[in-house]
């Protein structure tokens, strides 16, 4: 994941921590809940980014897989239309040989 995709949520991350240390140190005016809701709030924005982060990976995944999947598909049309003519060029001969037996 590039760091300009993921810029927008690291800062929606940073804004979350603060504004949670600075409700925190308002309300109780006590550091160790402070510090605790503090980590709380960043383990948190950590866990979103992790989501991001992955999502982004499955995206790129099933991009590959289409991808992939869509060339296989053109090859196997290619070569079943590669023996659909060959099996059409041997009906032909056939029935060319019949006919000029039939009509020997």
């Amino acid at each position: 994941m590039d760091i300009r995709e993921s810029l927008p949520d690291i800062i929606l991350t940073i804004v979350l921590v603060i504004s949670t240390l600075v409700l925190v140190f308002r309300l109780w005016q006590d550091v160790t809940i402070a510090v605790a809701a503090t980590l709380m709030m960043l383990a948190l924005g950590g866990l979103f980014l992790s989501f991001g982060a992955k999502i982004s990976i499955l995206d790129n995944t099933l991009i590959v897989r289409e991808r992939s999947m869509r060339l296989n598909l053109e090859e196997s049309s290619q070569m079943m239309s590669e023996k659909y003519e060959t099996t059409v060029a041997q009906i032909d001969a056939i029935i060319q040989d019949f006919s000029r037996r039939m009509y020997r």
